[in-house]
């Protein structure tokens, strides 16, 4: 704990602590991802879901939204700088769930 009692894990977790931040995150550390793409390799998410996660991400600075002026709409995310920060506990967790699930 800080000196005026802030936990900075709990303040970690409130930013990408739910079943589906983590995993947004870690499918844009490569690069932009369009929205119907991104959301095909999150496995399980419904669209209302995806976008209450990418809203509060954005909302977070965690992920940058970009609107394209085409027809058909074209969205893209990517990491914000603050968001690739998380890159080596993203690949940490990802390589721990890898190890684990072998056993």
């Amino acid at each position: 704990m800080t000196k005026n009692n802030h936990c900075p894990l709990n303040y970690t977790m409130n930013l990408i602590g739910t079943k589906w931040k983590p995993l947004v995150l870690f499918h844009l550390l490569e690069g932009a991802v369009r929205s119907g793409v991104l959301q095909k390799q999150i496995d399980g998410i419904s669209n209302k879901m995806f976008t209450q996660t990418v809203r509060e991400l954005e909302k977070d600075r965690l992920i940058y939204r970009e609107v394209f002026p085409v027809v058909p709409p074209k969205v893209e995310y990517r990491l914000s700088d603050r968001g690739q920060s998380l890159e080596t506990i993203l690949r940490h967790l990802d390589h721990w769930g890898l190890q684990d699930s072998e056993h």
